[in-house]
């Protein structure tokens, strides 16, 4: 399980460097719409290595909920209820339609999701 634990960390690091690049870059609405997508992208790789990780550790988890929770409940998350909104938000962005909304999330993300992801990313080191 090593070297698939490794993949999914790198695939985080990755990630979460793209995100937080391309959320100080910001400019417009049609970056904010990329962060937008890099942000879904991310919260994927997330909560599928915590997934991982907590698999190795032998808890099996299913699905982004249930793996929040048991990382949450383990010590690996700090702040739930940020990533249980964080989860709603991701599960919202696909039905964005209005530039309001998709403000308030980029705004989210900028201020809060893109610490809460790399205290994770620096907890599972």
């Amino acid at each position: 399980m090593k070297e698939e634990t490794e993949y999914a960390f790198r695939q985080l690091k990755d990630a979460l460097i793209k995100l937080r690049e391309g959320a100080e870059k910001a400019e417009d609405e049609l970056d904010k719409d990329g962060v937008i997508q890099r942000f879904e992208f991310t919260f994927e790789l997330l909560w599928k290595a915590l997934k991982i990780f907590l698999e190795d550790s032998g808890i099996e988890t299913k699905t982004p909920k249930e793996s929040l929770k048991q990382a949450f409940r383990i010590g690996w998350l700090r702040e739930d209820t940020v990533f249980l909104d964080m989860l709603k938000d991701r599960n919202m962005t696909s039905h964005i339609y209005d530039k309001e909304t998709s403000e308030e999330i980029f705004e989210r993300i900028k201020a809060t999701y893109l610490l809460a992801m790399e205290g994770v990313l620096e907890r599972l080191k």
